[in-house]
């Protein structure tokens, strides 16, 4: 079904033109996601699904309750902006988006109950639930994890974006299986999905952590009189966790089933991804998409001189943030590079000049990403903190007219120095 639609859809986008597609889209977008969840015997009837909701943090809960379900025995699904995993099974997501379409997360459903999975967890977007991607997934269970200003030209305003995170919701409100929303209290409007019409409604804040001590490579914190400790750096982290936790407590896994899974989780690429090639300072890869995420990964290594790269704001979307991330960087930064990081039919040029307007001094400009990172490393010293920001694990550089140049932040930043060190 799904290879079949994308055969159709492809020959469809070259005869029909698209003053006529326009109008139609909502009703195109509705009947695919029915069509594809019948044709696949809605999967997500048969299966726990959590999903997980937010501007930011999202991929970071996904992954913890992914480990934490692998740990309590079960064999879950995950669908998330970083990958698509079953079990120990696992490929990269390579659509540059989190939810794809077409019937892609119905199938990939389909197929991972036949692999035996028996919970999903699943990352869920506005811009997915524009095309409601969202439907058909009866969630038991929903994270939300923050709401940041983000897609404002997309939705058409803040309000209209906070009201599309309100329909996903109303798809857990909706399941025959629903059981509770768990909203972070930290955030004004994310606060507010407490109050889903669900059976439990769990709040959680930073204040129900105590003893946060992070260091460049984790972050510790006391919960319920148990110390959990987890490899990724930044109190944010910390507060990543808690969500997790209470996905744990709610499906009734035991806090310490939860505590191993959480020490021994595995990297979340693009995600404060330390890059280690034997170097005498730190080297970070972080999405960082939001002037928010961005001052927190600054803050997550407050003792270290900073040398930042700031490649944080693609073409053709909130233009609003770009001197804002200048201004963050600039402040927090010993040194800041600003480059290329997805122009898409925008001046490359003056998206950069767009971030500079928000610093005071003069920033080094390098348009190509790769000598950016390069000469960030090569102004490093010992104890530094080399923070490259703004694609995480996104896998192109998306230029005019639909080109894309394949790329890696972390696989540059390792190739980078390794060269440094065979110079040195």
């Amino acid at each position: 079904m799904y290879e079949a639609i994308n055969r159709i859809v492809r020959v469809l986008k070259k005869i029909v033109p698209e003053p006529v597609v326009r109008p139609l889209r909502p009703v195109y977008h509705y009947a695919l996601s029915f069509l594809t969840a019948l044709s696949y015997g809605f999967p997500a009837r048969r299966m726990t699904v959590i999903g997980i909701g937010g501007t930011k943090g999202k991929s970071t809960v996904a992954e913890m309750v992914f480990a934490i379900l692998k740990e309590a025995g079960y064999t879950p699904a995950l669908i998330g902006t970083i990958r698509f995993a079953v079990g120990d099974e696992s490929t990269p997501n390579l659509f540059k988006m989190t939810m794809p379409g077409r019937g892609f997360i119905q199938r990939y459903l389909a197929e991972a109950l036949k692999k035996g999975a028996t919970h999903a967890v699943v990352e869920l977007t506005t811009e997915g639930a524009r095309e409601y991607r969202h439907l058909f997934l009866y969630p038991a269970l929903m994270v939300m994890t923050n709401v940041q200003r983000e897609h404002i030209e997309s939705h058409g305003s803040f309000e209209k974006y906070v009201a599309r995170k309100w329909e996903i919701v109303r798809e857990l409100e909706r399941s025959p299986k629903r059981q509770a929303i768990i909203a972070n209290q930290n955030d004004e409007w994310n606060a507010r999905f407490v109050d889903a019409s669900v059976p439990l409604r769990i709040p959680y804040s930073i204040g129900d952590i105590g003893n946060i001590d992070t260091s460049h490579n984790q972050v510790s914190f006391s919960y319920k009189e148990k110390i959990f400790r987890v490899p990724m750096p930044g109190t944010f982290n910390a507060v990543n966790a808690l969500a997790a936790l209470k996905v744990a407590e709610t499906l009734a896994i035991p806090l310490e089933t939860a505590q191993g899974a959480l020490a021994r989780l595995p990297t979340v690429r693009g995600r404060v991804e330390l890059i280690d090639a034997g170097q005498d300072f730190v080297a970070v890869v972080d999405y960082a998409h939001t002037p928010d995420s961005l001052r927190a990964l600054y803050e997550a290594f407050p003792d270290r001189r900073k040398i930042c790269v700031l490649g944080n704001t693609g073409g053709g979307r909130d233009t609003w943030k770009r001197p804002e991330m200048g201004s963050i960087a600039e402040k927090a930064c010993e040194k800041v590079i600003l480059t290329n990081e997805d122009p898409y039919d925008e001046d490359p040029r003056a998206i950069v000049e767009a971030m500079a307007h928000g610093m005071r001094r003069p920033p080094e400009i390098i348009m190509d990403r790769r000598a950016a990172i390069r000469a960030a490393l090569s102004a490093a010293k010992a104890g530094d903190a080399v923070l490259v920001s703004g694609k995480g694990t996104d896998p192109f550089i998306m230029g005019a007219r639909g080109t894309k140049e394949p790329w890696s932040d972390a696989r540059v930043v390792y190739e980078e120095l390794v060269r440094l060190r065979a110079q040195n």
